[in-house]
């Protein structure tokens, strides 16, 4: 199980990974302005008990993914932070993951007591194409930090971070698609080349979402084969319907080794807006 905790809300935007953020669209619809970052209803949420003075948030809803509608690191909540760690730190039966855009700023809001890093903290640097990586990920890596993950979302652009995870400091990476109307591209082949990359560094991997507007190459290629195939022998659309069959069920299984859950996604997308592209 995982839960979310959202000490305060509202974010600036940093880097080309904002453009669409979902934040702000969210509160669009209800005339906030999300640029305004304020604390929220929620801020003590891990250490507030019940009426038999046992904690809200139980061991078992662990991990707790932390500012979530904003950024944990953002200048403008420097003054609540230290409250923050105080919690962190009480409740170390719950492991917190941090994600952030503002990984060099780390070193000014750490705790005096903080050392290598609080063992039930993971820090997550968000890196959405070739150049955030380049610019966070060697500050990232030099940083006192127990426990570090990757995460490419929205990803707009292959990216390689194979000389990062040489290092063995990154224990898993994640990446997806960018949700909502207005979603840019995500391709297939970006993902796999992410996958591959963890694979040969030995690197945990998970892929969370294709976002709203992917391109699966691979498969749209397979289409246009057959289709060029069909129009110069008639004899081929005799054959076609049991080798689309026996492709899709390889590639089903493709799907299943490299633990990418496209399949369950696509069954999820009925009611979404969701465009699935053949190039």
């Amino acid at each position: 199980m995982q839960s979310v905790w959202n000490p305060w809300h509202g974010c600036k935007k940093v880097s080309a990974g904002c453009m669409n953020c979902y934040v702000y669209r969210m509160d669009k619809a209800f005339g906030k302005d999300s640029s305004i970052v304020e604390k929220t209803n929620a801020f003590d949420y891990p250490i507030k008990k019940n009426q038999y003075g046992e904690y809200k948030l139980k061991s078992s809803d662990s991990p707790v993914y932390v500012c979530l509608s904003s950024d944990f690191l953002i200048e403008q909540a420097d003054e609540w932070r230290s409250e923050i760690w105080d919690m962190i730190k009480e409740r170390g039966d719950i492991d917190f993951k941090i994600i952030t855009k503002r990984i060099e700023r780390l070193t000014e809001c750490m705790p005096e007591d903080w050392g290598e890093g609080y063992e039930n903290v993971t820090l997550i640097c968000t890196c959405e194409n070739q150049e955030m990586a380049d610019k966070r990920l060697p500050v990232f890596l030099e940083m006192p930090i127990k426990h570090r993950e990757i995460i490419h979302e929205p990803m707009l652009e292959s990216i390689n971070i194979s000389r990062y995870l040489e290092s063995g400091k990154i224990e898993k990476v994640s990446c997806g698609g960018e949700s909502g109307e207005n979603a840019r591209v995500c391709e297939y082949d970006w993902i796999v080349n992410t996958r591959n990359q963890c694979v040969l560094h030995n690197v945990t991997f998970v892929f969370r979402q294709t976002g709203a507007n992917f391109i699966f190459r691979e498969i749209s290629n397979f289409h246009k084969r057959k289709k060029r195939e069909s129009i110069s022998n008639p004899l081929v659309n005799r054959s076609m319907n049991g080798e689309s069959r026996r492709y899709s069920s390889i590639m089903n299984r493709k799907i299943m080794i490299w633990k990418i859950p496209l399949i369950v996604y696509f069954c999820s997308c009925r009611n979404r807006r969701f465009t699935m592209r053949y190039i």
